[in-house]
């Protein structure tokens, strides 16, 4: 029986991830660089992510909960590091236990049941700032921790896509840790952070969003390549008439006559209605607007410079992680993530 192909789809650069996380490795210096593979990879499919990053050379792979840590357990082999940055929660015990991945352990409560049950290796989350997960910096860090096996100590940093103070604080509140609690590694940066130089490495980074192409910071600028391509079907080519709206709440109203392509991509696949009357695709190297306003299913693309196009064909949808950001007023981050289930995903 024929497997069910999607009407709209991924196309996946694995050549560019690898080489987006060699960059990062180089910028990182001395210190190990990880992978963030939280999210299902960043909405790229974080087992296909991981297997690739580990056929690079990466060894230290962060996902967010238990449920992720579950689908790429198989994935790992000796010398092969998987951490779990929500830590464990009592509903998590008896996988946590049982698993080759660590907990982070963030709060008092969580390091009182990791030791009570006599779990082994785990990291540890300080909060320096932020103000979500982590232990407080300003209180007896060393003392709450005693007598973990810690493998990790961790911190995360807030705004390290921007010049402002506040990063050199958490470095020094960071290195003021160093100081008092023993660990065989610390860890400080994200994407962003990497860039910051030197002083943020310590011995392990968590990069992120820069390995799946979304740019962190001017300084990564030429060396991140692109990793994801949607594409999408077009179901129906029609004709707009000038006075003629289109889609929800008649938003666009035709000046003149336009040929349409209906493409099946929509809000419930990520691409919002920040896109609407913003968006594009792209064919033969020509910027195709959206017209009217993105629906949950169905996308309306003005098509009159294209009479060749017809019902079937793949159309790329513009979405360079920078401008689409832009033109949406997404994030980078929430333009990967929203990237839903209906995706048929490819790797090149």
């Amino acid at each position: 029986m024929q497997s069910y192909i999607a009407p709209l789809r991924l196309r996946l650069d694995g050549d560019a991830l690898v080489s987006n996380w060699r960059w990062l490795s180089a910028m990182s210096g001395s210190a190990a660089c990880g992978a963030a593979i939280k999210a299902n990879g960043y909405g790229l499919g974080s087992v296909e992510v991981m297997r690739r990053l580990m056929q690079a050379g990466c060894r230290d792979f962060f996902v967010s909960n238990w449920g992720e840590a579950a689908a790429v357990e198989p994935l790992l082999e000796d010398g092969i590091s998987l951490s779990v940055l929500h830590g464990v929660r009592a509903e998590d015990m008896a996988q946590a236990l049982a698993s080759r991945a660590r907990p982070v352990l963030c709060t008092p409560a969580q390091v009182a049941r990791w030791r009570t049950a006599g779990g082994g290796a785990c990291d540890v989350m300080v909060d320096t700032g932020m103000n979500r997960l982590g232990l407080d910096w300003r209180a007896d860090v060393a003392a709450t921790v005693e007598g973990l096996e810690i493998v990790t100590l961790l911190s995360h940093l807030a705004s390290a896509d921007e010049e402002t103070p506040f990063n050199p604080t958490q470095l020094e509140r960071f290195m003021a840790l160093r100081g008092q609690v023993s660990a065989p590694r610390y860890s400080l940066a994200n994407s962003a952070g990497i860039c910051l130089g030197s002083d943020y490495q310590f011995d392990l980074t968590r990069p992120g969003l820069a390995l799946y192409g979304g740019i962190p910071s001017d300084r990564a600028t030429g060396h991140i390549r692109p990793v994801v391509q949607p594409q999408a079907q077009l179901l129906q080519r029609r004709r707009l008439i000038a006075g003629d709206s289109i889609g929800y709440n008649t938003t666009f109203t035709a000046q003149r006559d336009h040929e349409v392509a209906v493409l099946n991509l929509g809000y419930a696949d990520g691409y919002l209605r920040g896109f609407s009357g913003r968006g594009a695709v792209i064919v033969d190297g020509e910027s195709l607007p959206v017209l009217g306003r993105v629906s949950m299913d169905l996308l309306a693309v003005d098509v009159s410079a294209k009479p060749d196009l017809a019902e079937g064909d793949w159309l790329d949808i513009a979405y360079d992680l920078g401008v689409a950001s832009t033109a949406s007023g997404l994030s980078q981050y929430e333009l990967l993530t929203g990237l839903g289930a209906r995706y048929d995903r490819h790797w090149d």
